[in-house]
């Protein structure tokens, strides 16, 4: 029964003797933890088609390198609609923080993605932090630099503009002023201004630069009051500028989260064309706001500009309203008095407040993509307001700062990982167990698996499967030596070849229970797999019988999760034995199985899955 024994032991490892159930980890990929999602759908069939990419942190600052969660658990993240992983990026950037991570689709027609790598624990100034742009094998294109004299690329906003000549990115510079605007112009102290830069993206020189100085004055701020005392360096953080984008009249639109205000600049001379909200709004609105986030154009005419942001109506200090909510607005500048009104709104699905963080997104479709930001909280809405989709972290440990959805195809260079290893009790009893994934591989819909008798030998295929996680597992038949694996797509076309892996074996046979006189010899996938099933009744029944063990081990896994590890070995070598006999003895009487695999914790249907209460 070593088979029982190795699926007893690998659900009891991941399921009890792991405390960080939250975590996912791989066979193929020990050096990633990945964060895990609590999925809840209410309308699946509405929802759009896309990935979710996230950028987890445990802290918004840098940590310090003895301090740093191994293995590497924050950086750039893509999962499916399932919550399931498909790329983790993490281990690339040594476990740094990223943020603003998102595909980027609007510079040469191929799929790219962009984030921002933010500069290193205690920075000697060498490396301010970086823009980066990844294409769609997950190699930098570019790594855009600090080329002026700010201290840090700022972790707000690296926006990529149509073409991919150039970005923007929100810009923090401290400076000595006078208090005037509070009526004291005898008094200086430090402020922190706020702006932005439009970059080039080549060579990370500034372009344009605009800074609230002379633009913005301090009695805007709600966080200054004309009483306080004057700061000292770095200075009051008096708008704190979070979002920028960008019209195709070369306008500007700036979020100044600290004002409660977004402002619409000139992209001739810099002057505030207008302001919405805030203490000197321009326009008559059926609408409030305050500290929000994620400003965008949606269209942009003469008269009439649409955008979209976060109302995050609250701060750490305090809240304006009672939920927060993402709104599209529309302003109208030929009116008189000029106007803004609302055209949508989508409320948390919680009904909670977004303090920190977040974002909004129109999909293609017309639903719409919020990130809520504090433990990955997102919904997905249908233009009319639906809620179609929540999901969170199933930590309470990390978050992300902006979540978004959109469609991307990616292709490693890197060929699939696999990992397989021998089991058995005798001769007769042989077992070789594969692991598979292939990180970032977006279009994976099977695997095929090979064995050699010898590495030069030629492939036998002895097993397919369907993808279903980042990780599949499957069993064959026999002691396997030297193995490869397929990936395969949709129609069938093979996407990538593994390294062809020389199988793993116990250190000592014996200790790991088997029970013959001498070491097992592999055996010749040719002979043990030259006849194949081809019936498809039989490869049905096959595939049913599966399913059954696959559901089994599942529940088997469920009850791990509740019980404590003595008694939880107790009763499931008591309660499964008979089952798993079963599933054994269905293994051993088909000495060519067409479809087995059995499933892990990271398998459970989404639908059942228990969204964790968000606060």
């Amino acid at each position: 029964m070593m088979l029982f024994w190795f699926l007893f032991l690998l659900l009891f490892r991941n399921g009890v003797a792991d405390s960080d159930d939250d975590l996912m980890s791989f066979v193929t990929l020990p050096g990633v933890r990945a964060l895990r999602f609590d999925v809840a759908y209410y309308d699946r069939e509405s929802v759009s088609p896309g990935y979710w990419f996230v950028a987890p942190y445990g802290v918004i600052d840098p940590e310090a390198p003895t301090k740093q969660w191994k293995p590497c658990q924050v950086g750039p993240y893509i999962y499916d609609a399932d919550g399931t992983l498909i790329w983790a990026g993490s281990c690339m950037f040594d476990n740094r923080n990223i943020f603003d991570f998102k595909a980027v689709h609007n510079i040469d027609g191929r799929p790219h993605l962009s984030f921002i790598l933010q500069h290193a624990y205690h920075d000697d100034g060498s490396e301010k932090g970086l823009g980066y742009i990844l294409d769609e094998h997950y190699e930098p294109e570019y790594a855009v630099g600090v080329t002026n004299d700010v201290s840090a690329f700022n972790m707000h906003e690296f926006n990529i503009l149509d073409g991919g000549k150039t970005a923007l990115a929100c810009l923090y510079r401290p400076e000595y002023m006078d208090l005037g605007d509070l009526g004291r112009p005898d008094e200086h102290g430090w402020i922190m201004t706020g702006g932005f830069v439009e970059l080039d993206i080549a060579t990370g020189a500034v372009i344009y630069e605009w800074s609230s100085v002379g633009q913005i004055p301090i009695h805007e701020s709600v966080k200054v009051n004309s009483w306080d005392s004057p700061s000292g360096q770095p200075g009051w953080d008096y708008i704190h500028v979070n979002a920028v984008d960008k019209n195709e009249a070369g306008d500007y639109i700036l979020s100044a989260r600290f004002t409660n205000t977004i402002y619409l600049i000139s992209g001739q001379d810099g002057h505030i064309i207008w302001r919405l909200g805030g203490k000197s709004s321009d326009f008559v609105q059926d609408f409030t706001f305050s500290k929000q986030h994620h400003v965008r154009f949606v269209e942009s005419n003469e008269t009439h500009t649409t955008i979209s942001f976060l109302n995050n109506a609250s701060d750490e200090g305090g809240q304006d309203e009672d939920h927060s909510a993402a709104l599209f607005v529309q302003v109208d500048t030929s009116a008189s008095p000029m106007t803004a009104r609302l055209l949508d709104r989508y409320d948390r699905p919680d009904g909670g407040l977004t303090r920190l963080r977040g974002s909004a997104q129109r999909l293609p479709n017309g639903n719409v993509f919020v990130g809520w930001s504090e433990k990955g909280y997102q919904s997905e809405h249908s233009p009319d307001g639906k809620v179609l989709m929540q999901a969170s972290f199933a930590s309470t440990r990390f978050s992300t700062y902006r979540s978004y959805k959109f469609p991307f195809e990616g292709r490693p260079l890197t060929p699939p990982d696999v990992v397989s290893t021998v089991f058995g009790t005798d001769e007769t009893d042989l077992t070789t167990i594969f692991h598979v994934s292939w990180n970032g591989a977006t279009d994976i819909a099977s695997w095929n698996f090979y064995a050699r008798k010898e590495k030069s030998g030629i492939p036998v295929l002895v097993g397919n499967t369907t993808k279903f996680d980042f990780e599949t597992m499957y069993i064959a038949d026999g002691y396997l030596d030297w193995v490869s694996v397929e990936a395969v797509d949709e129609d069938g076309s093979v996407l990538g070849t593994s390294a062809i892996h020389r199988t793993t074996t116990p250190d000592n046979w014996r200790l790991a229970g088997f029970e013959g006189e001498e070491k097992p010899t592999p055996d010749d996938p040719s002979l043990l797999y030259g006849s194949k099933l081809s019936d498809e009744d039989d490869v049905a029944d096959s595939y049913s019988t599966a399913k059954e063990a696959a559901k089994a081990v599942n529940q088997a896994y469920e009850i791990i999760q509740g019980v404590g590890e003595i008694l939880i070995f107790v009763l499931i070598a008591c309660s499964m034995s008979g089952l798993m006999a079963g599933i054994y003895f269905f293994i051993r009487r088909r000495r060519r199985q067409e479809y087995h695999t059995v499933s892990s914790e990271e398998a459970q249907p989404t639908e059942d899955l228990g969204l964790l209460e968000s606060k």
